[in-house]
């Protein structure tokens, strides 16, 4: 990345790094109104229930539709920020790319909703599409579960879910920059947090601020497994797994770690870094190189040999 490239990004970084707590509704607002709808492409809402409060899936339809799998999708946004209609334009992409239809859950945000919240109105939109999946035209088995960022956490914690509970399995999961881990401090673990944490857009003190928010001021919400994947105790007889993580990121230790730990329990995973990428970067038009690569290595994991095949693999081991 070259030197004023860097240098703008410090100065968009810092400017920037406000307070979320203060922040977060005026955020909302000001994402919700560029969020258009678009005639080109067929979509429908559907409405699911949990403990009698609706649950919204929009459902995507590609125009040429490949076969009848499904990719049920969880937004980013710091579990904060963002909705299904500020993805819009994501799940059209990655329904037009794919050929699968998308199914994109708008869960319950925080502080207004704060852990486990979101995360049950996510396991209980997958566990109404898994039990029933004759309703969306597909079978249980063809279903994937993909997110970004904190949907990629989301994701990861309802297939653990999915495990404990035995309501229904998981076959695939796609984790986009996931959210793994709970410490994003100056003492974190993971270089990442302090190499990508000040300078690239997500700060590691946005993030703090937004897992702050999540937890809702509950110390024992940090240390749950469901909040933070990569501290459960036990990842045996989770899906086949897909993880990205994107090079200038402060999360990229964490998502990669979470891929190793899969790994080591036994699961099938597939790990890519993406080069020169920034967090966030899946929300940007396809023509730019991270976010084609990022089509085509999804492709490659739903379709194997007789898809195009990336050359960025990280090779997920111990």
């Amino acid at each position: 990345m070259s030197g004023p490239m860097r240098a703008a990004l410090h100065t968009l970084s810092q400017a920037a790094n406000i307070d979320v707590g203060r922040t977060y509704k005026l955020s909302r607002a000001l994402r919700g109104l560029r969020a258009p709808l678009s005639p080109l492409y067929h979509l429908w809402d559907h409405t699911l229930e949990r403990d009698g409060r609706p649950i919204r899936v929009r459902l995507y339809a590609p125009h040429t539709q490949r076969d009848g799998r499904l990719l049920l999708f969880f937004h980013g946004g710091g579990w904060v920020l963002e909705s299904v209609d500020t993805y819009d334009a994501v799940c059209r992409r990655l329904a037009r790319r794919t050929g699968c239809r998308v199914a994109s859950v708008e869960y319950g945000l925080a502080p207004e909703h704060r852990f486990p919240a979101g995360l049950e109105d996510c396991y209980a939109a997958a566990r109404a599409v898994y039990r029933c999946p004759e309703q969306f035209g597909v079978r249980s088995h063809e279903i994937t579960l993909i997110g970004d960022s904190a949907g990629g956490n989301l994701a990861a914690a309802v297939s653990l879910m999915a495990r404990d509970r035995g309501e229904f399995a998981v076959a695939q999961q796609i984790l986009i920059y996931p959210a793994t881990y709970n410490d994003h401090t100056p003492s974190s673990r993971f270089a990442s947090v302090r190499e990508n944490g000040a300078d690239y857009l997500l700060t590691a003190k946005r993030v703090r601020d937004y897992m702050a928010l999540y937890a809702g001021g509950d110390p024992r919400s940090i240390t749950d497994p469901y909040f933070a994947p990569l501290l459960a105790p036990d990842l045996s007889r989770q899906p086949r797994t897909l993880v990205i993580t994107a090079e200038y990121d402060p999360l990229r230790d964490e998502g990669e770690a979470y891929a190793y730990a899969l790994r080591r329990a036994g699961n099938e995973v597939s790990l890519y870094r993406m080069a020169d990428a920034l967090h966030g970067y899946f929300s940007l038009p396809a023509r730019f190189e991270p976010v084609r690569r990022t089509y085509d290595t999804i492709d490659h994991f739903l379709n194997g040999e007789s898809a195009s095949c990336p050359k960025n693999e990280k090779t997920a081991s111990p």
